[in-house]
């Protein structure tokens, strides 16, 4: 079964742009991203979109869905009625290159910043993890960098102003995630508040609910590390400990 929809799609560059109708067809099955190939091969070959793997797994086709931040090859047509105007725009927190490609460069100088791994003076084949640590860094790993939760944190996406002082969510997961690891050496509380913005979250939840891997990036990665920042910079027996050399990464209390 096929039918014709209706396709309001932005066209233009950094400087300007404007939406525009296009009827397309649409087969049973389908998804935005074939409509919008399809949209390419017959009106409008000079369209620019970023796809990669059509697979939910590469990242590259996010977009704004009747305004919601979605992956475009993960978004079924047979959520939408037949009859309703399908709206594509380029995500808003980031630079429009042209149509729907926009410059998301931010996300990688924010990547670049971040400390890596830090074995400290393990070798290998010295270490064991609990499971429960194994599958909590397993969660994190699942992010294919689609930068919805970025695109979509208000933080920045309303405020340019706070990019030089803010990574988003994908990249202060990426702290916690080495700060939960028993095996990394380094303590990340610091970089995280005072470097990366942890302290402009204000947990709203926005990343969670976009993101397509369904990683609780608020409840297990950004809450608990606003909670291990606290219990270091205002619990007075731990800043005491930190300040006396008793307290090591991970602790909140000083060791005996």
């Amino acid at each position: 079964m096929s039918y014709e929809a209706t396709f309001r799609v932005w066209r233009g560059d950094d400087g300007e742009g404007e939406l525009k109708d296009y009827a397309v067809e649409v087969n049973e099955g389908e998804v935005v991203l074939d409509i919008i190939h399809r949209l390419q091969a017959t009106q409008a070959p000079d369209l620019a979109v970023r796809w990669n793997c059509k697979a939910g797994k590469c990242g590259s086709c996010s977009a704004e869905v009747n305004g919601v931040p979605r992956l475009m090859c993960m978004t079924r047509m047979s959520t939408f009625e037949p009859e309703e105007t399908i709206t594509v725009t380029p995500v808003r927190t980031f630079p429009v290159i042209r149509d729907l490609v926009t410059d998301v460069s931010f996300n990688y100088e924010k990547a670049r910043q971040i400390p890596s791994f830090d074995p400290g003076d393990v070798q290998p084949g010295e270490f064991r993890m609990q499971q429960e640590d194994v599958e909590r860094s397993q969660e994190f790993r699942k992010c294919i960098e689609c930068f919805l939760c970025n695109n979509v944190c208000h933080v920045i996406r309303d405020h340019e102003e706070n990019k030089p002082d803010f990574a988003g969510p994908r990249f202060l997961m990426r702290i916690a995630e080495l700060e939960m690891h028993p095996a990394d050496a380094s303590d990340r509380r610091e970089i995280a508040q005072q470097d990366h913005g942890l302290g402009f979250c204000n947990i709203t939840k926005c990343c969670t609910e976009v993101c397509p891997e369904h990683i609780k990036i608020t409840d297990n990665a950004l809450i608990p590390m606003k909670e291990r920042v606290v219990g270091r910079r205002y619990d007075p027996v731990v800043w005491l400990g930190t300040k006396l050399g008793i307290v090591k990464k991970g602790q909140d209390t000083p060791s005996a």
